[in-house]
């Protein structure tokens, strides 16, 4: 009698909290705003994925003005003139996709706690579009339900083969700890934990309806774990481009060429210049998004 009771109670329990996130998605996609929503916790960082983030910002409010652009942040000290100069939705949850709240299962423990950052993000502002720049692909599927079309650009992909790789081949690295690799047990374990991990991982990927990537490297990996080749797009990250002119003159001086290998050289030098220039990234940005952001176009 008691284990009916407690089943019972457990289902019950069950539906309850079903139903009210059934109707926490349903009044959230109802009240979805014409908007960019850009999911990046960390936007104090400083480094190339903040550049990401602001270009990108930056290129559709040159491609549809109408749009607002929301920037979901779990920096609550953001005071660059860049940051207050746009709307932010403050997140308070962030600690659940900290390292540090993992000592193991690192990976999984990051991805689920990405879900319930991207939970409290949408619940507090419904976008038309959703963004990724900072590569929490657990949370496309979210956004999918909460009504979003789903952007994402990559850096790098959360697994890679190689990683499988090195745990298979008991390679101790930054990923794989001596212990683990000493053991064949362990060892098979986690090659286990991650082929498991790199499916899902390749689930959740392919929910994104645009998948932009910063390489060719990352680009091969991504197409091989989410299988949508048809929806990725290798979209080269600004960079600042002064030191590869520098670099290429200082080896035209350096080496001694004919006239011709110089002048080569140097286009080659320019092309690569062009290449990760904020103006060239914007570009290929634009072009990426465009089919996406028909509608918002019109």
């Amino acid at each position: 009698m008691a284990i009916c009771f407690i089943l019972y109670a457990f289902l019950t329990l069950l539906s309850a909290l079903s139903l009210t996130l059934s109707l926490s998605i349903i009044n959230a996609r109802k009240s979805r705003k014409r908007a960019v929503g850009f999911f990046h916790p960390y936007t104090n960082d400083g480094g190339g994925g903040e550049r990401v983030l602001w270009c990108a910002v930056k290129a559709i409010q040159e491609e549809t003005p109408d749009l607002d652009c929301i920037v979901f942040t779990g920096d609550h000290d953001s005071s660059s003139d860049s940051l207050s100069r746009r709307a932010v939705i403050h997140l308070n949850n962030r600690r659940w996709i900290e390292e540090r709240t993992y000592p193991h299962f690192t990976m999984i423990g990051q991805s689920l706690g990405s879900v319930y950052l991207a939970w409290e993000a949408l619940r507090k502002f419904t976008p038309l579009y959703f963004i990724d720049t900072s590569g929490y692909a657990f949370t496309y599927p979210l956004a999918r339900l909460f009504g979003c079309k789903v952007v994402c650009y990559t850096h790098y992909p959360t697994i890679s083969l190689d990683m499988i790789s090195r745990v298979r081949q008991r390679n101790s690295m930054y990923n794989n700890d001596a212990s683990i690799a000493k053991s064949n047990w362990l060892s098979t374990c986690k090659v286990v934990y991650y082929r498991a991990f790199s499916w899902l991982y390749g689930m959740v990927g392919s929910c994104t309806h645009l998948a932009m990537v910063n390489s060719s490297w990352t680009k091969s990996h991504i197409e091989v774990l989410w299988r949508i080749p048809e929806q990725i797009r290798r979209v080269y990250p600004p960079c600042d481009t002064s030191g590869l002119e520098e670099y290429a003159e200082a080896i035209v001086e350096v080496v001694k060429m004919s006239e011709t290998e110089r002048l080569k050289m140097a286009e080659y030098a320019r092309k690569r210049a062009r290449r990760f220039s904020e103006q060239q990234f914007s570009e290929d940005f634009k072009t990426a998004i465009r089919p996406v952001f028909t509608c918002a176009v019109k």
